[in-house]
């Protein structure tokens, strides 16, 4: 049942299982501060509201739920804000909003089924239909194994193939092949990238195989806890550092929804460095944006009075700065890591015809952080070890974001792209990071190998820990927040802030104890095989939605050739003159 308290400015719907007592009704009031107990005094009522999402349950959300669990208040399921409307034209954030017509005992419930896993016909079509952005190389390579394994591929291994290859996550265009002019360049854009270290290593100890990059750091007290998993002193430990570095792009989620995009672009980045290695500290992040002109009312410079505005897909430059630097300020101050410095450009052009700008917006976050050098590199995983997930639940939310961001924003539809980005849950973030800091500042990290869960959800995540020897994944232990979620869904979305590691099997109860004590979810999902095999099964329904040998998601994937040829035009001779 729903339970509806009214404030003078909203309304709190309460999700319980049951009624609840008199006592309990009491304590929530006092803990809504001071929003009243409406009964059924606003059912039946036609007053819009805007509020979340039936099918997506709010950071905010489970933290309620959870100060009600420590109230001593039993069977409260979901706490959600309702904010009344004027009418049906209210402004809304479609990625995390709805209009409801009225509050009912209904509200929240979702009129919906799963999916069921479907067998894929026409790979070219698919591709197209769910903009999963994948070349027409890749497309033959997919019939191509389909034909090789006599059977049809699957929704979740044509969409895992998109996610896994991306340019996102394989860097296909930075490591391609250009042929400029004619001629087969000598080297690729990645090969250059790191020509710098293979020349000049100084003290880099890691860097272009993992999470993010490690340089040597000094020797240091660490003072720390002595136990994780329970109370005790705090001792010191003699240890020698390395140094994380980090920065990574989020350019297409800032774009299409920039508090959120670049929410997550921040905290995507801290997760590399808590990811990098056996597990390391963050300590501090930066932020760069890069723009068209804002044109701020009544602050016109003189390009911005000249150029004619465009008319802007999602979001206006203006818009983009504003939500951006706030967005990427609240994940590191909900986190607890502080952004310390950044940049800004705003750019446009019109030379000889044609118009020059940011109009997908360049959004980089960066940081550093520190871990211990014996904790610098991953472990191998071996036969019988466990997959663990630490994290929240699963929603409808980050799919696709690998493949849709390497194109051109607005080529897919409004539905494919709002639905690829991923909404930002800072306080489940640190929780997980208080578990993983727990292990990493023992005497002896159990973590053998460990991954954050980025684009592509639990496929990237989970298929880079098994990359290396093949494993088992078992879906019904995968916890849903939306239990409408297709296996595809479940696979493949980015909800929640989630991190993947695996440890030797007589380890489990520590990590357990202090996932508990760090109030992190914690989800024992799979086992190391050693067969070479991603495998992703339901052990309730037996049902595989992918089900491949490494080999064939990894290793075998067409390689990028892009054809190019130099421009003569002008206007690139006048470009970097108004930059700078």
């Amino acid at each position: 049942m729903v339970l509806f308290f009214q404030s003078p400015l909203s309304v709190l719907a309460v999700s319980a299982d049951s009624s609840l007592a008199q006592q309990d009704i009491e304590k929530l009031e006092w803990l809504f501060s001071g929003a009243k107990y409406a009964g059924a005094a606003l059912l039946g009522s036609r007053q819009a509201y805007v509020g979340p999402r039936r099918e997506m349950v709010t950071p905010w959300s489970t933290n309620a739920v959870e100060i009600t669990q420590n109230m001593g208040v039993k069977g409260v399921e979901r706490i959600e804000e309702f904010f009344p409307v004027a009418d049906g034209s209210a402004k809304l954030d479609p990625m995390l909003q709805e209009l409801y017509q009225g509050l009912t005992q209904e509200m929240f419930a979702v009129d919906r089924t799963p999916a069921p896993i479907r067998h894929i016909s026409d790979v070219a079509q698919y591709n197209a239909q769910e903009g999963l952005a994948l070349s027409p190389d890749e497309v033959s390579y997919l019939e191509a194994l389909s034909k090789k394994l006599n059977r049809k591929l699957t929704d979740s291994e044509i969409f895992g193939f998109s996610q896994v290859n991306s340019e996102h996550c394989r860097h296909k265009i930075f490591n391609g092949t250009f042929i400029i002019d004619g001629e087969e360049m000598p080297s690729t854009l990645f090969a250059l990238i790191k020509k710098t270290t293979e020349k000049n290593p100084n003290r880099v100890v890691s860097a272009y195989k993992d999470n993010c990059a490690f340089i040597q750091g000094p020797a240091v007290e660490l003072f720390a806890p002595a136990t994780g998993d329970k109370p005790g002193v705090f001792t010191v430990q003699d240890i020698e550092t390395v140094i994380s570095l980090k920065a990574e792009t989020h350019n297409f989620p800032t774009t299409v929804e920039p508090f959120n995009g670049a929410a997550t672009g921040s905290g995507g980045e801290i997760r590399d460095r808590m990811a990098g290695g056996k597990g390391s500290m963050p300590l501090a992040g930066t932020a760069v944006y890069m723009t068209s002109y804002p044109r701020i009312a009544g602050n016109l410079n003189e390009a911005e009075r000249r150029l004619e505005e465009r008319t802007w897909l999602y979001q206006t430059p203006e818009d983009i700065l504003v939500k951006a630097s706030n967005g990427a300020s609240n994940f590191g101050n909900h986190f607890g890591q502080p952004l310390i410095c950044g940049s800004l450009l705003t750019f446009e052009q019109e030379r000889d015809g044609k118009t020059y700008g940011y109009d997908k917006v360049v959004m980089m976050a960066g940081g550093v952080g520190f871990a211990k050098k014996s904790d610098s590199m991953k472990g191998t995983p071996a036969p019988g070890d466990v997959v663990a997930l630490l994290g929240g639940d699963n929603y409808r939310i980050g799919m696709g974001g690998g493949a849709v961001s390497s194109v051109a924003t607005g080529e897919f539809a409004d539905g494919i792209e709002l639905n690829a980005v991923q909404r930002s849950n800072p306080e489940m973030q640190k929780r997980v990071y208080n578990a993983i800091r727990a292990l990493c500042e023992g005497a002896a990290n159990p973590i053998i190998s460990i991954h954050d869960h980025g684009a592509g959800g639990h496929l990237n995540c989970l298929s880079e820990l098994l990359e290396a020897t093949g494993g088992e994944i078992d879906l019904s232990k995968l916890p849903l927040g939306d239990p409408t979620l297709s296996a595809k869904e479940i696979i493949g979305n980015e909800s929640q802030e989630r991190m993947g590691l695996v440890v030797h099997e007589d380890d489990l109860p520590l990590l357990r104890r202090i996932a508990e004590r760090e109030r992190a979810p914690l989800y024992v999902v799979g086992r190391i095989t050693g067969t070479m095999r991603l495998t992703f099964v339901n052990k309730v329904t037996q049902e595989k939605p992918i089900d491949l040998q490494l080999d064939d998601m990894f290793g075998n994937p067409p390689k990028t050739v892009m054809r190019d040829r130099r421009l003569t035009n002008s206007t690139l001779n006048h470009i970097s003159d108004e930059i700078f």
